[in-house]
């Protein structure tokens, strides 16, 4: 499985994995998977830490832990690309969150599968892992 972890996917499996259902968590941790994350939810994670939205350090240091979880673990950086925000606008509405738009078009364009918790994604033609 090729595999694309939302913000709050990545951060509970670096801070506290059992938050996971037990089928993400199997799906994250099975090494013959693919599992990538977005630098949209990089992006994500230091804006809310600069803006005192997201529980923890700074975003310099939030920034220095999403490195170093790059590094120690097997999880794979997606890069953001035009034709990822040009998809975007071509996305129905139900879900307003413009990092979480963003996540469904990488995930539609690169055919990954979406590891997350929010009902809202499914409304898309995306895979969603839960």
């Amino acid at each position: 499985m090729n595999l694309l972890l939302d913000t709050h996917v990545l951060l509970w499996w670096m801070r506290d994995p059992g938050r996971l259902s037990g089928e993400a968590r199997t799906a994250v941790a099975e090494p013959s998977n693919r599992v990538w994350f977005s630098a949209v939810s990089a992006w994500e994670i230091v804006i809310k830490a600069g803006l005192g939205r997201l529980e923890g350090p700074s975003p310099d240091a939030w920034a220095e832990i999403l490195r170093a979880e790059v590094t120690r673990s097997r999880i794979l950086v997606l890069p953001v690309t035009i034709e990822h925000t040009l998809a975007v606008g071509s996305l129905p509405t139900p879900h307003n969150d413009p990092f979480d738009r963003l996540l469904i078009a990488q995930a539609l364009i690169e055919n990954l599968q979406l590891v997350t918790r929010d009902a809202r994604m499914a409304a898309y033609p995306v895979s969603v892992l839960w």
